[in-house]
């Protein structure tokens, strides 16, 4: 098993990719700390990972709140003894829209920064200076296709996800030496609860050709899956990646190539 008796935290844990991503490392053999806002999400993600015959807790936390994400990694090291790898998935659109930039107000923006790359600055910070105390770390920032390739005008999302790759940049130099890695993830279009507050301003019609419309822009011709992303987040997170540090890694079915017509 790739992660046997490693300890992960993994944000946004409790649907989609974060979900997809504890239930992987479960598999190879990974004890899980899952990390949501709600903690009846994280619970019954927790409890997959326990059926699964790994160790597993469930905590509710705001990573945008630096009080809930020292207490969560102060939780997590008394309850396994250290944390090796660190998974920031935590993010997306909440109840924002998106449209362009004249519509979009500050309250928008400054929420969407702070969940996106705020938390996962707080998450490192709070993280680090465990892992270099045992001398050994996997950071995983997941950041977004849109963040180089922006497939609609979301300014306030993709200016987040784009500055997770300069925070992942800069720690991978910061922390070479230390044996932690840091590398970036870049998520395509995706079959997750994401586009939620999106459909719900859509016609069942509307909602198939949006998706249609997703399906097209990769050159695979298809929306991707979580555990196809867990798959990328697991090579970044075990020592098949020993050597690998401040890489971005498109997994987007092709993105960003441009789809034949």
């Amino acid at each position: 098993m790739l992660l046997k008796d490693r300890v992960a935290i993994v944000t946004g844990g409790a649907k989609g990719i974060g979900r997809g991503i504890c239930l992987k490392f479960a598999e190879e053999g990974c004890d899980v700390v899952v990390v949501a806002m709600h903690i009846e999400g994280a619970q019954k993600v927790a409890d997959e990972v326990k059926a699964l015959g790994r160790k597993a807790i469930a905590i509710a936390c705001d990573v945008a709140d630096i009080g809930q994400v020292k207490d969560m990694v102060k939780q997590t090291v008394k309850k396994f003894g250290k944390v090796d790898i660190l998974v920031n998935n935590a993010g997306g659109l909440g109840t924002s829209k998106g449209g362009p930039i004249e519509t979009t107000t500050e309250k928008d923006w400054d929420r969407l920064i702070n969940v996106n790359l705020k938390g996962q600055f707080l998450c490192c910070q709070a993280v680090v200076p465990y892992m270099k105390k045992q001398k050994y770390g996997k950071i995983v920032n997941v950041s977004s296709m849109g963040a180089i390739h922006p497939p609609a005008p979301l300014v306030h999302y993709h200016s987040a996800k784009g500055g997770v790759l300069g925070l992942t940049y800069n720690l991978a130099f910061e922390l070479a030496t230390c044996n932690i890695t840091v590398n970036a993830l870049l998520p395509g279009p995706i079959v997750t609860e994401f586009f939620n507050s999106m459909l719900d301003t859509m016609t069942e019609k509307e909602g198939k050709t949006f998706f249609k419309m997703l399906d097209n822009k990769t050159p695979m011709r298809r929306m991707g899956k979580p555990e196809e992303i867990a798959g990328v987040a697991l090579f970044l997170a075990s020592d098949l990646s020993s050597y690998v540090t401040g890489e971005a890694i498109c997994a987007g079915g092709g993105l960003p190539l441009t789809p034949q017509e």
